[in-house]
């Protein structure tokens, strides 16, 4: 029981030394469209979307929304967000045709872990605006037998797509938990009426 005090203890201090850095996070609104279409403008705008979607399920969660999971076998929201995390990192990783490695779990609270999602997704969207070929775009892999190039579509039915998915679990968790998301969000507009 004094484990469990002491990590809320911890959780409310990390909430409110890190307000004003939340406060500053990309995305609590989608940005202006561009003017023109091109290829990397179009999954610039879908990472924003992504962005927005992922800003406001993952608003003002609670220690109890972190933890929650619908079943014993699945992921709690924190674990879901951490997926996130990696899947933010190949979105970002292709957009700079740079490699995807595996990488160590990072040591995380759960702010922290949304800034860097939110950032990634930031980082790859700027990056996505300044691409005029999707052909000159891959997902890299490096593994023990080799390097592994699979062209940009698998970014789309892959990382991005699943991010996606997993933003709206999100949702669906938190509202289970008691916490619903903001309804005031507008997911068509990317606007948020406060």
């Amino acid at each position: 029981m004094r484990y469990r005090i002491y990590l809320l203890i911890i959780y409310v201090f990390s909430l409110n030394v890190s307000s004003k850095a939340q406060s500053k996070l990309p995305y609590k609104e989608i940005p202006s469209y561009p003017a023109n279409y091109t290829q990397g403008k179009v999954i610039s705008r879908m990472i924003d979307g992504l962005g927005y979607r992922f800003y406001w399920a993952t608003e003002n969660l609670r220690v109890l929304d972190l933890n929650f999971k619908p079943e014993t076998l699945a992921r709690s929201t924190f674990e879901t967000m951490d997926h996130i995390y990696g899947l933010s990192f190949m979105i970002l990783n292709a957009s700079k045709n740079q490699v995807n490695e595996r990488r160590n779990p990072d040591q995380m609270t759960a702010n922290e872990l949304r800034s860097a999602i939110l950032d990634n997704l930031k980082l790859a969207s700027e990056a996505m605006a300044l691409v005029e070929d999707l052909d000159e775009l891959n997902i890299l892999f490096q593994s023990s037998t080799g390097r592994k190039a699979l062209p940009f579509w698998h970014v789309l039915n892959g990382p991005l797509a699943d991010a996606i998915y997993h933003t709206g679990q999100i949702v669906s968790f938190r509202r289970a938990s008691g916490n619903p998301m903001n309804p005031k969000v507008n997911v068509f507009m990317g606007k948020t009426d406060l």
